[in-house]
């Protein structure tokens, strides 16, 4: 139909015309006088409104047949075109000529064969081949069984792929619609077809172009997703680090297909740009954006060099810019790719309107009639939006003035036809007013008022719906809201329960409830209601109220009663059928209608439920069955129908009413069930996404009930699809792990329960897929080693993580490659949150991945997660991860590559002992502090990592240093009992190793040992300046001294008055606190020095000098610091008043001071006696006479003998030694004695050459009151042995 413009005829004539005939179906005004009988009256209203039925009838008929001519002409070009390719191509294959012949045949034994076979059997081979290429270009499907029945190639889907791939005279756009098939066979095929490529190292937009290549794209969006859905995940198999997940890959190949349709159809005026691009493809990575000069340079590519396609070599340019999307199936799909909700308005086209307003101006001054033939539908607009009002009017006010059949049925025709074309062309605001008339006058929503009329747009609401379906948007929750109504109308007369009554919560029936249950089987027969809910119902609400029966106040007459009696039996006409075929046509809708036709149902059910008078599930289940209908259709609108869906299942899982709460998730898991049945391909993530909602209402949800039920939810679907989860391992034990950290003790259990099953019998599905969910397995089973209800659920946990590295093994992830060095990059390293999680690396350098082992990737985590299991605060707990960490290192570490170690080492066995090495600072105060271990855990892991390295000390040999180092730190914490952990560990390290250790190893023990003493020291020197700020009593008292030579007598700590000193207690604590640590520093000291002697004793006879000179070093490193410390005469003062105060021990640092000096003697004894080249090479005879020189001096000092020749006056009387002196003598006695015996054994020359240093100190040592008669004796033999021989010589 083509609709001519005169010139005399604007729309202002056309506004005239409708708003005159909506006068006439009118009527008169009230009080105005008309020669017209009423009959007559009546006759022209009705004549008016059918007038304006058949203008917008013919609109609709007229837009109909323009926006459908571009549609078929492109549809009928293309099927003949692709006629005539497949029988030219069937004519050329048949006539025989050998140049035609196919350049691969699949039979590789048959060629064979007919390599020595005549020519005539070479021709019948080839002519058959060709019958088959020539039947395949006609039916696919009967082309390939041919092949196969004849043994022209083999019965398998590679067969099939290389067959296709590889076979000329095949027709491009049957390969596709074949590739695109939904059958099992043809699905393997396509498969197999796309694995065959490779495209390691091509960038996207030359894959799909190198992709697309062999075939033509079909023609249905479902072939087209199949096929770029298996595409992405080849692409992203093949170049792993291009995108976080092949979702993303996906999404971007219908963009590309899209931006090469809009930049090389001709019809497309506003072509797309780069920044359009690149806007509308922000996002699709994982929520993040795909860098900028990626996309920027696809787009470039794709525009600058089209991609050949079926459209574009097979069909004329379409009068219709969106025929060719049509074409290929993705009509719709372009707004779900780049996520625009709304189309343009078809009357958007202004510059035809533009065009037309011209050529009418340049007529406008000529008398003939011009004719304008006008074929595009966005002229419409501007008639309509003159029309629509008249006609909303006169439509209304006809349907709600009469009760005449014919009348009321022409007005519902006439919304009919108003709604279908404001719809089509997309004026919204007109639509919606259509529509929403349409259903205030169903009286629903006043079901004891209703009439036939009403009846009647009830079906006209139906009709709406199943015709314009692809074009209400937001008018379908008013469509929507009208069935829901008329449901529940339904099913009061029926006589059937409310839902009420269920999801109150009650599960067992009153007595009051069977008393109503007659009444309602009785309802249409008898004349009485006696249930509340029918009550209200009767009484009615306005039409914009959430449910039926909002109005609860007032009485029912008898009258209303009957009139809902009546109508209830009118509503007969319409059945179930016509209500639920709207919910089954949902799967006809295109991409756009459905995810607002399920926009607007999720709204309609949210009011059902949330209605406080009568909440209701209708909506409810048909969202459940509209998801089944839908769960077909392709990955790109299912996630958009999906992630509406998602939000409305969490937000009513979150509901305060238990029983709508359970319904819903219970309607989750059996589209759960449903949608598993799918195969997803690997590097998506479309499961993930579909059980998030479990996740979610799992970590939110207040209600016990919910939660347990979503734990067998999970549970049921795991037992009956674990061969199809894939992305949803992740949802699954993210939905554990927050079971897991549960405060109720049997949602813990329960989920422990199907953890263990799927650990014990599902293992290796899970370790198929990607690395991330053996890493959330291992999250969920550290999260259960928390369970604060039962020791016996932690340890379990832990048994499992052994159970798993065990399944490592036997599946043969094992990490023998030598690429395994960055690891830890991708992934995780222990880190110290509570809920002890294992934080992956997510953004590691793209390079590094490429190098890493795959498999070390599985074996980190499980790893790390125990490692930061040892500092949980329970002993049970520590024990048993550190055992099990050490066990499967032990039974697995010989599978481990060398580099691989360097990464456990590194990240998961030194991080272990951090909270005993000693190393209290922390960079992070913020940070929580790990707990600290006990002596048996200490114990426990220091035998475990000894027995770990002797066994593997080929492979870890590079580490000596770093742990003796750690064990040495051990050494620091005397009060943790771990000291003699690190005694024992150190000793047990030196004997099995002793004999395969080289010069160097035993230096950087010793070395390490060293370091280790010399770190102590810097802390402890600043904790001993505390002291100088301190004072106790006055200058006087504080310049006094413990030898007072006037009294003899002990000194007091007494001010210059007499008084006792009253000392401030802050300075008491703080001197307390500074002997203890001195206490502990000497203790430290003192075992560092003694293990090393023991070391050195065991094993003296495999030592070199160089690992005998840092020996030494270790020894005078200590000896220095003792005697610094000994010397400090203030600081003693000040400490001993302290500790007289506090009534404590003072600090041991004469001690300290005579086992350094002993130790060290004792070893330079043994090395000159012992080993005299040795000794000879290291200066050892001069170091010894050094230190038993130093020994006697401070001897004589505590005797005070040893004064500066300057002070030497002439001794008349020697007063006796107080009491303190005395003691401090008794305590250096001992190391005296050592000195003199050493110097007595020593060879006559070598003490000839420093007897000259040592008579003097001898001769004093004499004069000296000795509190031991050791000394005299042994002094008396030096004098003997070794003065006596020299001066006799003299």
């Amino acid at each position: 139909m083509i609709v001519m413009l005169t010139l005399p005829i604007y729309l202002k004539d056309v506004c005239r015309t409708v708003n005159g005939l909506l006068k006439t179906a009118l009527g008169p005004p009230p009080g105005s006088t008309t020669t017209l009988t009423q009959v007559h009256d009546l006759t022209f209203r009705f004549e008016s409104v059918k007038c304006l039925v058949t203008i917008v009838k013919s609109m609709g008929v007229w837009m109909d047949q323009q926006l459908r001519i571009g549609e078929y002409s492109v549809v009928r070009n293309t099927f003949d075109n692709n006629n005539d390719t497949s029988l030219e191509s069937s004519n050329t294959s048949l006539g025989g000529d050998e140049a035609s012949l196919p350049d691969f045949e699949l039979h590789q034994e048959a060629i064979n064969d007919h390599s020595t076979a005549t020519l005539e059997q070479r021709r019948a081979y080839k002519l058959e081949l060709q019958k088959g290429i020539s039947l395949f270009n006609r039916k696919p499907s009967k082309g390939i069984e041919f092949l196969i029945s004849n043994k022209k190639m083999d019965a398998t889907p590679e067969a099939v792929a290389l067959f296709l791939k590889n076979t000329s005279g095949l027709n491009e756009t049957v390969i596709g619609d074949y590739l695109g098939e939904r059958e099992d066979f043809s699905l393997k095929v396509m498969h197999a077809y796309v694995d065959f490529f490779k495209f390691d190292g091509m960038d996207f937009g030359e894959a799909i172009r190198f992709f697309l290549r062999g075939f033509r794209l079909p023609g249905e969006a479902q072939k087209i997703d199949r096929i770029m859905e298996k595409f992405a995940e080849r692409y992203c198999k093949c170049n792993p680090n291009s995108f976080t997940s092949a979702d993303t890959a996906y999404v971007l190949a219908y963009s590309v297909i899209m931006l090469n349709t809009d930049a090389h159809n001709s019809m497309v005026k506003d072509k797309m740009s780069k920044a359009d691009f690149i806007r509308n493809n922000r996002g699709i990575d994982d929520g993040k954006d795909l860098p900028e000069e990626n996309l920027g340079a696809l787009y470039d590519q794709i525009v600058k060099n089209e991609i050949k396609m079926k459209a574009d070599t097979s069909a004329p340019q379409s009068k219709q810019t969106n025929s060719v999307n049509r074409l290929l199936g993705l009509d719709g799909i372009l707004n779900l790719v780049w996520k625009q909700t709304e189309e343009k308005p078809m009357g958007a086209n202004g510059a035809l309107i533009k065009h037309i307003q011209e050529q009418f101006k340049e007529k406008s001054g000529k008398s003939e009639s011009t004719y304008y033939a006008v074929a595009d539908a966005a002229i419409l607009r501007f008639m309509v939006e003159v029309c629509w009002g008249p006609m909303l009017a006169a439509f209304s006010v006809t349907l709600d003035q009469s009760d005449d059949r014919a009348a009321t049925n022409y007005c519902l025709q006439g919304f009919r036809h108003a709604v279908h074309v404001t719809a089509v062309v997309g004026m919204q605001t007109q639509r919606d007013a259509f529509v929403t008339s349409v259903a205030k006058f169903t009286y629903l929503h006043c079901a004891a008022d209703m009439k036939q009329k009403n009846v009647d747009a009830v079906k006209t609401i139906i009709a709406i719906a199943i015709e314009d379906g692809n074009y209400l948007q937001g008018a379908w929750e008013h469509i929507l809201t009208c069935l829901s109504r008329f449901e529940h109308l339904q099913l009061l007369g029926e006589g059937a329960p409310s839902d009420a009554s269920f999801l109150s919560g009650a599960n067992v029936e009153t007595p009051e409830d069977k008393s109503m249950r007659p009444s309602f089987s009785s309802l249409k027969k008898k004349g009485t209601l006696q249930n509340p809910v029918v009550m209200a119902v009767v009484r009615g609400s306005s039409y914009d109220s959430t449910s039926l029966g909002a109005n609860t106040a007032g009485l029912v007459t008898p009258d209303q009663i009957s009139n809902f009696i009546s109508n209830l039996n009118l509503l007969e006409q319409i059945g179930n059928f016509e209500l639920n075929h709207i919910f089954a046509h949902s799967q006809r809708l295109d991409s756009e209608a459905i995810v607002a036709f399920v926009k607007a149902l999720c709204k309609v059910s949210m009011s059902e439920l949330q209605s406080p008078t009568d909440p209701r599930v209708f909506s409810l289940t048909k969202i459940v069955e509209v998801a089944h209908y839908n769960m077909n259709r392709i990955r790109l609108v299912w996630s958009r129908i999906w992630s509406v869906l998602s939000d409305f299942f969490v937000s009513v899982g979150l509901s305060e009413n238990l029983s709508v709460a359970i319904f819903v998730m219970d309607s989750l898991r059996q589209l759960s069930m449903k949608f598993l049945e799918r195969e997803e391909l690997a590097n998506y993530n479309f499961q993930n996404e579909f059980l998030r909602p479990f996740v979610i209402v799992m970590q939110k949800s207040n209600s016990v009930e919910i939660r347990e039920l979503i734990v067998r939810c999970l549970s049921q679907m795991i037992l009956s699809r674990v061969s199809n989860v894939k992305s949803g391992w992740k949802s699954v034990f993210m939905a554990l792990t927050a079971a897991a950290a549960d405060e109720r003790k049997n949602v813990v259990v329960l989920a422990f329960e199907t953890m263990e099953k799927i650990v014990r019998e599902y293992f290796p599905y899970i370790t198929e897929t990607e690395t991330a969910t053996f890493t959330d397995c291992v999250r969920c089973l550290i999260t259960f080693t928390n369970s604060r209800f039962d020791s016996d659920v932690s340890l379990n946990a832990i048994a499992f993580l052994r159970f798993c590295a065990v399944k490592l093994a036997e599946g043969g992830l094992i990490c023998n490659t030598e690429t395994a060095i960055t690891a830890a990059a991708v992934a995780a390293a222990a880190d110290d949150d509570d809920d002890l999680s294992i934080s992956v690396a997510k953004e590691a350098d793209k390079e590094t991945l490429m190098d890493v082992d795959e498999n070390a990737s599985y074996w980190i985590p499980l790893l790390s997660g125990l490692s930061l299991l040892t500092s949980d605060p329970r002993l049970a707990i520590r024990k048993s991860s550190l055992e099990v960490l050490f066990n499967i290192l032990k039974d697995h570490g010989h599978v481990f590559s060398r580099l691989f170690w360097i990464t456990v080492i590194n990240s998961v066995i030194f991080p272990i002992f951090k909270n005993v090495s000693g190393e209290k600072e922390d960079k992070d105060p913020s940070s929580p502090k790990p707990a600290c271990w006990d002596s048996e855990t200490c114990s426990v892991a220091t035998r475990c990592l000894i027995d770990l390295f002797i066994n593997f000390f080929g492979v870890m040999r590079g580490h000596l240093g770093a742990v003796v180092s750690l064990v040495a730190g051990l050494l620091k914490n005397t009060g943790q009992g771990s000291a003699r952990s690190g005694v024992s560990g150190l000793m047990r390290l030196a004997s099995e190793l002793g004999g395969v250790l080289t010069e160097d190893e035993w230096s950087c023990i010793f070395v390490s040992l060293k370091e280790t003493a010399a770190s102590l020291l810097p802390g402890f020197l600043k904790l001993l300046r505390i002291m100088d700020r301190i004072e106790f009593g006055s200058s006087n008292a504080a310049q006094s001294t413990f030898y007072d030579d006037d009294d003899g007598g002990e000194a007091t700590f007494t001010s210059s008055n007499g008084m006792i000193e009253d000392y401030d207690d802050d300075n008491l604590q703080t001197a307390g606190y500074v002997v203890s640590r001195m206490k502990t520093h000497i203790s430290t000291q003192l075992l560092i020095m003694q293990v090393t002697t023991d070391i050195y004793n065991m094993q003296q006879h495999l030592l070199k000098a160089s690992s005998v000179k840092v020996v030494l070093e270790l020894f005078s490193q200590t000896v220095t610091h003792a005697r610094n410390l000994s010397s400090d005469t203030s600081l003693h003062i000040k400490l001993q008043r302290a500790c007289s105060v506090l009534e404590i021990p003072d600090p041991p640092v004469v001690h300290f001071e005579n086992e350094s000096y002993q130790n060290i003697l004792n070893t330079l004894h043994h090395l000159l006696t012992s080993d005299p080249s040795l000794s000879e090479q290291m200066g050892i005879e001069s170091h010894l006479f050094s230190i038993c020189e130093e020994i006697i001096q401070i001897y004589l000092s505590c005797c005070r003998l040893q004064q500066p020749k300057q002070q030497q006056k002439p001794v008349h009387w020697i007063l006796p030694l107080n009491s303190a002196v005395k003691d401090e003598l008794g305590a250096r006695t001992s190391l005296l004695v050592s000195a003199l015996r050493v110097l007595s054994e020593v060879e006559q020359a070598r003490f000839r050459r420093y007897v000259s240093t040592l008579f003097p100190l001898l001769v004093e040592l004499v004069r000296c009151e000795h509190t031991s008669r050791e000394v005299q004796p042994v002094l008396s033999n030096l004098f003997q042995t070794c003065i006596g021989p020299i001066i006799m010589n003299v």
